[in-house]
């Protein structure tokens, strides 16, 4: 049977065009997300990823279930807890540009010598990005995407920024997020008024909030509670 000669051309110009349309799908995409790493610059976020999954998990078994969460300005958070966050989950915060190598070559390490992931090395940035944009999985194309919006974040916004809408929207417990939704629910008091044991306290909860809060006076967290208290002092913050 005889072949056509412009087969092959043929062929390869609907291969360039499926490339073309793929790589303007990636551009479109990350435009996307850079769009609204922008838009969060100067407006609070109302809602994130990471919280529209937790609410639909909670809807799964009472469909009138709501989150608890309030926005509170920066400079309405208590600075013990501004210090205590660094100081428990990254306190290179003000140096790094994002990423903390050391820290992420030390959690590697961890990793490989208990045979499983007992430590991530992910920085406020990071965490930031994953529960502004993404889901909890540790794909390697969400963990490639973390890094994208990580960069994002630490070229467009200041460390303050960064701190201000990672301490409103982290979780702090089953449906809790926000450190004056926290605040309020472990303590009765106001993000404004926890005091330096009280919001060490929280910090330690950050890793696994929906564990820790069944017990937060275990005898783990109250060691974790006494380490990040006596190095809060020491912690740099915006």
């Amino acid at each position: 049977m005889a072949i056509r000669q412009d087969a092959h051309p043929r062929a390869l110009v609907a291969a360039k065009r499926i490339v073309a349309y793929l790589v303007l799908g990636v551009v479109l995409w990350q435009g996307w997300y850079l769009g609204w790493v922008v838009w969060w610059k100067w407006f609070n976020p109302g809602t994130t990823a990471f919280m529209a999954q937790r609410l639909g998990e909670l809807r799964e078994k009472n469909p009138q279930a709501e989150l608890k969460r309030a926005w509170t300005p920066y400079d309405r958070i208590s600075v013990h807890l501004r210090r205590a966050a660094v100081a428990a989950e990254d306190d290179k915060f003000v140096d790094h540009e994002g990423f903390d190598w050391e820290g992420i070559q030390k959690a590697l390490e961890k990793n490989q010598k208990k045979g499983k992931v007992v430590a991530g090395g992910s920085t406020i940035s990071q965490q930031l990005a994953k529960n502004l944009f993404l889901s909890a999985s540790k794909t390697p194309w969400r963990k490639a995407q973390e890094a994208v919006i990580t960069v994002w974040l630490e070229l467009l916004w200041d460390k303050r920024r960064i701190l201000e809408v990672y301490l409103n929207v982290v979780e702090w417990g089953e449906g809790l997020f926000g450190a004056e939704a926290a605040a309020r629910r472990y303590f009765n008091v106001t993000a404004a008024n926890l005091g330096p044991e009280q919001a060490a306290r929280l910090a330690v909860m950050l890793p696994a909030p929906r564990r820790y809060e069944k017990n937060p006076y275990s005898p783990y967290l109250n060691a974790r509670t006494a380490a990040v208290l006596a190095r809060m002092r020491f912690s740099e913050v915006p």
